[in-house]
């Protein structure tokens, strides 16, 4: 019945239409310059699927491009329309928006050319894996990038000469960023939605300001949930960032009057954007695992914990399936953090604490890989992962936060004499972590408000260590007070009477003047991301 149905359509046209069916559909592979021919193989082709199918779509959309470009030539398209004609793929990150793209990029690689602007969306930083044909990072050309606040758009063109057909399709595109909002945008976001001036000199709205940059990184979304649920929000005394993700939102069009605003930015971001290659079977506990990894410093510790929230499931996903999973839905990784952006990492930890009473998920966590390290102390020459130099450290890093502060001071003040170098890159990595939610008692502990006991080198360990997790966690302001606080720690270290106590001076001056300026003392690629939004 499809043969009589095409052979009855195409002799019913007026030879014009014939011309141009044959044109058309007599160009479609295998069909000889015989337009029924061509008709009838294209719709089996698009109903066998696989190849078949792709090669169809990919038949389809070049028919269109031709047909929006005859549209703008003639007298009657330059008279009618205006530049050139574009197509918007939206959710090309999808598998068939990311064929279309690169049936496209095939094309005009192979010499065909086109007036048609295609504009795709992409959650990849580097624009998808399909543009580098199975290279490494690396290991091709970068595609030239372009962001609206860099001024105009640069000269670009596709490459015309002998070498394009073997360049990677990457070379034929141009990135648009994604306009971050800068420090004054940030700022006028969120003074915006302020309700009503604040008291004490606008104190609190300058805090929830600090608070709003850091968390959202930038992202104009992030900004106008955290900035809309901040709107009349009272920052507690000497509070965490991470207090106003429990700030109420109301969301036009949802069923509950108000949520936190951290449940409708994880719903929004994590569960309505699931990575487009996400087994169907991990769907529903998708963003259980990413809140357990949101503790996670490197590979080998995500791993621990996906074995361990994984267990009876007869398909799980491992640390690498996770990270090219955040890669492909636009998340930056970091060397020293697991979940590598600093504000989705701060909504999952906050989420970690909240799922059980008085944060015991969040602890059971830390004691996981803190037993974990402990266990591997035997192998302390072994490698431990980017993020710290030893197993001890990671050990300790962990156990820092679940509890076992005293034992991390001890171990700090048995250590320090005859290696300040070494003990100074240890105190950084073991205090780049996050502070459990509920009363924070650190600044008063690292201005010696709270009586510790012991020798006045445990003691003064105590309070610096305190101060260093203060700048190290970046989810307050440091200012000049903790800098003063550093430098007063590190210069009483350096009179003690213990072997390379004088080296400790530098080190003071040093960290006192990030302090001071709000810079993280150990740098990565998240913190150097909130530097930049600064």
């Amino acid at each position: 019945m499809s043969t009589a149905l095409v052979d009855a359509l195409v002799s019913g046209l007026a030879p014009r239409g014939k011309a141009e069916m044959a044109r058309v559909y007599g160009a479609y592979p295998g069909a000889a310059g015989q337009p029924e021919h061509g008709l009838r193989d294209l719709a089996a082709d698009f109903r066998a699927g696989g190849e078949g199918r792709e090669m169809a779509e990919r038949f389809l959309f070049q028919a269109l491009r031709e047909d929006l470009e005859a549209a703008y030539t003639g007298a009657v398209g330059w008279l009618r329309r205006v530049g050139r004609p574009a197509v918007l793929l939206d959710r090309a990150e999808s598998p068939l928006g990311e064929q279309l793209l690169r049936a496209v990029l095939i094309d005009r690689r192979g010499g065909q050319r086109d007036r048609v602007v295609i504009v795709g969306t992409a959650r990849r930083a580097d624009g998808g894996a399909f543009l580098y044909e199975g290279l490494p990072p690396g290991g091709g050309p970068a595609p030239v990038e372009f962001r609206p606040a860099d001024g105009s758009p640069p000269a670009w063109s596709r490459r015309a000469d002998a070498t394009a057909g073997r360049a990677p399709l990457a070379d034929g595109v141009l990135l648009l960023r994604m306009p971050l909002l800068t420090g004054d945008q940030l700022r006028r976001e969120t003074e915006r939605r302020q309700r009503r001036a604040e008291p004490e000199g606008g104190t609190n709205r300058r805090r929830v300001d600090a608070a709003v940059a850091r968390l959202s990184g930038g992202r104009p979304h992030t900004v106008i949930r955290l900035a809309e649920a901040a709107a009349a929000f009272r920052m507690p005394a000497d509070a965490n960032d991470r207090a106003i993700l429990d700030a109420p939102l109301n969301v036009p069009g949802d069923v509950a009057a108000e949520r936190p605003v951290a449940e409708v930015l994880l719903r929004e971001l994590v569960l309505d954007q699931l990575p487009v290659r996400l087994p169907a079977e991990h769907h529903d506990h998708w963003l259980d695992l990413l809140t357990h990894l949101s503790v996670a410093h490197d590979t080998e510790c995500a791993d621990v914990l996906l074995r361990h929230h994984q267990r009876g499931r007869v398909h799980r996903l491992t640390a690498h399936h996770v990270e090219q999973l955040l890669t492909d839905t636009g998340w930056p990784a970091c060397e020293r953090h697991f979940i590598g952006d600093f504000g989705l990492r701060q909504l999952l930890v906050h989420r970690l604490y909240a799922l059980r009473p008085d944060g015991a998920a969040w602890y059971a966590d830390h004691h996981l890989l803190r037993d974990h390290y402990t266990g591997r102390a035997a192998d302390e020459g072994a490698a431990s992962g980017a993020a710290f130099h030893s197993v001890t450290a990671h050990r300790m890093n962990h156990h820092l936060v679940s509890g076992g502060v005293d034992d991390v001071v001890r171990h700090l003040a048995g250590t320090l004499p005859g290696r300040p170098r070494e003990w100074c890159a240890e105190l950084l990595e073991i205090a780049q972590a996050p502070y459990p939610s509920g009363a924070d008692t650190r600044r008063e502990r690292a201005q010696g408000l709270v009586a510790v006991d012991g020798p006045a080198l445990r003691r003064t360990v105590d309070q610096l260590l305190h101060a260093v997790w203060l700048c190290e966690e970046r989810t307050r302001p440091t200012g000049r007070e903790t800098a003063r606080t550093l430098a007063k720690l590190l210069d009483l270290l350096s009179i003690m009477e213990f072997e390379g106590a004088g080296q400790l001076g530098r080190t003071a001056t040093e960290w006192s003047g990030l302090a001071e300026n709000d810079q993280p003392l150990l740098r990565c690629a998240c913190t150097d991301q909130l530097g930049r939004r600064r």
